[in-house]
């Protein structure tokens, strides 16, 4: 059987080779209850969205099909496409006529709209055809165009999309003819199609795209892009991408970009794209992301704050921010090889991302805060998870990840086998098979079975969590190397098995001194998992906001199989105390706090939250 590649394939200068997406079958833990409530509610959920928000409708529109006012956003055609692009990684990791159906005749639809030069944009020919390519500082028509060439790339990687891949190419050859060769020097004010034309040159070997992909990278910050009001900041044109020293603006749009700027990286070899990137990033994680990896401390701007600034009760954490994220690691994993953007991946996708989606995954998250009070009155963002949004750019983004996670958690380098998330169920590559047993991240040992080995000396590389403090290999403790890898190299035969035990202690975590928004505060983690104090699990009359942690106090983890409304966890409980202050004239004393009454608080993993009562939430906590 052909191998059918994964999301992004680099074709020059990876370290690592990504596997095929039928090589690692999830089977079992998180990943795989995430991925089956994915094919059984959240996608055809998002089939259902496709037809009342207006996404199909309105490409019926722009081909002379239908009726009506225009509905929706002008980015309304991306979450099409990006509804394409889950439905076609779930083809290809549990196939289902339906889904073939669906690409084949949205397809159809998206061929007749389009027009004779390649152009699709449903908002532009049907609303504002005079207008097309004069509003790019907001218009999101590359954008757009970017989500339906990986859609295409998906589909044709999954055998079923030759009619999405040719209307892909049309419309890519006109962005080139008019971007490229034409000498159009527009950008458009939100960066993804970067990242998307080079995985379309990697699928076709068209090297116009990696062209465009490259010029349109080294435009942005001379000032091209139309200001909106939100200031050069928000759309990264304040400088060119080489100069800028840390992630500003828009926070899903410079992810996107640094996702854009390692692949032109990858295929072209300029060093300068990478070693620039890899400068945000150091800046970015050590001053602009969350505990639970999430990015965008604004709600102004959906933007990235000053260093330091990451109030837990106004974070933003776009959703979308938190899949662009992973993006952008996943791809500097390929170019350098260290497991710490491995170690940020599983940080984002165990907290800032899985916390995203409701656990019957029928409600979602558009912004992920880290702390909720009983009295909120906001709905739109900060309250529940809602079925479906009015800008429904997160849904259909979390779907396509969930569908094609399987192709984040190994890669080959031909002579071994890198392990970078641990999930229970198989994964081959060449000549080699494992079987992974695990209840990761819940239990702290992975089994590793060789079913099948290859001929001569092979490689077996783990990654080691930067927050595993005591990592054993078969019983022996083991460093990691600086490349945050333990491997082991030599023969191997079948039947042979390799003991991981990680260091699930939980942990008492401590802000950085100059976040002043949770200054005096301490978290709980576990692993990769981030907790949080839910009021629902609080002894009766103690609110959440009025606890605080003894530091001294045992971590207490409490196992429960099947938790109401949220399935198997791991609680955690510790003494602490219910601290309440009289509410009399202002709320500022000349003495210190009273020491509290003592009690029992007890603590949830963050991505499970708000799947119960609705109530008060904090992940930061005073201490006593």
């Amino acid at each position: 059987m052909e191998q059918i590649l994964g999301p992004s394939v680099p074709s020059g200068r990876a370290l690592w080779r990504p596997l095929g997406v039928q090589d690692v079958i999830i089977t079992g833990g998180p990943l795989a209850r995430w991925q089956r409530i994915n094919h059984e509610a959240s996608i055809p959920l998002g089939l259902e969205q496709m037809e009342r928000s207006g996404a199909l409708p309105n490409l019926r529109r722009a081909a002379g099909e239908g009726e009506g006012p225009f509905q929706g956003y002008r980015f309304q055609d991306s979450d099409l496409y990006k509804q394409l692009e889950a439905v076609a990684w779930e083809h290809a990791r549990a196939p289902e006529p339906r889904y073939a159906e669906f690409i084949e005749q949205a397809a159809a639809v998206l061929e007749r709209a389009q027009r004779p030069d390649g152009y699709l944009n449903s908002h532009y020919q049907v609303v504002k055809p005079g207008k097309i390519y004069t509003e790019l500082e907001y218009s999101h028509e590359m954008y757009c165009a970017g989500h339906l060439f990986q859609a295409a790339v998906a589909a044709a990687r999954a055998g079923i999309g030759d009619g999405l891949l040719a209307v892909a190419r049309r419309f890519a050859d006109h962005l080139v003819e008019v971007f490229l060769t034409g000498g159009d020097d527009g950008i458009d004010g939100h960066a993804e199609v970067e990242t998307a034309l080079v995985e379309l040159y990697r699928l076709t070997g068209e090297r116009a795209y990696l062209e465009l992909a490259g010029k349109l990278i080294d435009n942005r910050g001379k000032g091209l892009i139309a200001d909106t009001g939100l200031g050069k900041l928000y759309a990264q044109d304040h400088l060119p991408v080489r100069e800028a020293a840390t992630p500003v603006g828009h926070a899903v749009r410079q992810l996107y970009l640094e996702a854009g700027v390692v692949d032109v990286y990858l295929e072209t070899g300029d060093e300068s794209l990478l070693d620039c990137s890899l400068r945000r990033w150091e800046d970015m994680v050590a001053t602009k992301t969350y505990i639970t990896g999430g990015h965008g401390s604004r709600h102004d701007g959906e933007s990235f704050g000053e260093r330091y600034e990451l109030p837990p009760d106004r974070a933003y954490n776009e959703s979308c921010a938190a899949i662009a994220s992973i993006h952008w690691n996943w791809r500097l994993l390929l170019a350098t090889g260290h497991g710490r953007h491995a170690d940020l991946i599983e940080r984002t996708l165990y907290n800032a991302f899985a916390a995203s989606t409701s656990a019957d995954g029928l409600r979602f998250f558009y912004v992920n805060p880290l702390q909720r009070r009983d009295d909120l009155a906001e709905d739109a963002y900060l309250g529940r998870r809602r079925e479906w949004f009015a800008c429904a750019c997160c849904p259909p983004n979390i779907m396509r990840l969930v569908a094609s996670l399987g192709g984040y958690v190994a890669t080959t380098t031909g002579a071994g086998l890198h392990l970078h998330q641990y999930v229970p169920g198989t994964v081959g590559a060449g000549g080699a098979r494992l079987r992974i047993e695990t209840g990761y991240p819940w239990d702290d040992l992975v089994r590793i079975v060789v079913e099948e080995a290859p001929d001569g000396e092979w490689k077996l590389a783990l990654r080691v969590p930067a927050w595993s403090a005591a990592t054993l290999v078969d019983g022996r403790p083991v460093r990691p190397a600086e490349d945050g890898y333990f491997s082991i190299r030599r023969r191997w035969t079948r039947g042979e098995t390799v003991e991981l035990r990680l260091d699930l202690t939980p942990r008492l975590t401590y802000p950085h001194r100059r976040i002043d928004a949770v200054r005096g505060c301490a978290a709980i983690e576990r692993g990769p998992l981030v907790y949080c104090f839910e009021q629902a699990d609080q002894p009766g009359g103690v609110a959440v906001d009025d606890l605080a942690l003894n530091p001294a106090a045992p971590l207490r983890v409490v196992p429960r199989d099947d938790l109401e409304g949220v399935g198997r966890t791991v609680l955690i409980e510790t003494d602490a105390a219910a601290v309440v202050q009289p509410r009399d004239g202002l709320p500022y004393t000349t003495t210190p706090q009273a020491t509290g009454t003592p009690v029992t608080a007890t603590a949830i993993p963050y991505f499970q939250w708000d799947n119960r009562d609705g109530g008060a939430m904090r992940v930061w906590v005073h201490l006593a």
